[in-house]
């Protein structure tokens, strides 16, 4: 069975598994890292959305093939170690902000607010409501105006 090498939450692991296998089941299934959920597998509800080399993406649409071993993987598990805290400052806007309803989308939501206050940051402004307008991420308890609002409060102590 074919190796795959790859970086995830600042760990080097190597997997056995066939090249095709959706990196989202490898995650989930193989290393054991259950932040990232699966909710259409097609890539349009974004439940999974996690950071490779610091973008947003969604790994049920990529294979785990398609993944170098010098690619860095971060799931919301790994996302307080990017800021040496015990939370983020995403995640805490998001506890402030009392966002979450069912939980489900959550962790995607967040690391797609992360990934797009940087995205905002590069392009050289603030996250404004033209940004947040292009995430894409399902909110099945439609909690959007306090995510918005989250993300907003997350992006000022980031």
């Amino acid at each position: 069975m074919p190796q795959h090498t790859f970086k995830i939450n600042g760990e080097q692991v190597t997997v056995d598994v066939e090249d095709d296998v959706r990196l989202l089941w490898v995650i989930r299934d193989l290393l054991g890292i259950n932040g990232p959920k699966y909710g259409c597998g097609i890539n349009v509800c974004k439940a999974c959305t996690s950071h490779i080399n610091g973008k947003a993406f969604n790994p049920c649409s990529v294979r785990v093939s398609d993944v170098s071993p010098t690619d860095e993987i971060t799931t919301i598990e790994g996302l307080p170690a990017t800021v040496d805290k015990d939370l983020h400052p995403m995640q805490e806007a998001w506890l402030e902000y009392d966002v979450a309803q069912c939980g489900y989308c959550q962790p995607g939501q967040i690391m797609a607010a992360v990934a797009k206050v940087r995205q905002a940051r590069e392009a050289g402004h603030e996250v404004d409501d033209d940004d947040l307008d292009t995430i894409r991420n399902i909110c099945r308890c439609g909690t959007y105006n306090r995510i918005r609002d989250a993300i907003k409060a997350g992006a000022e102590k980031m």
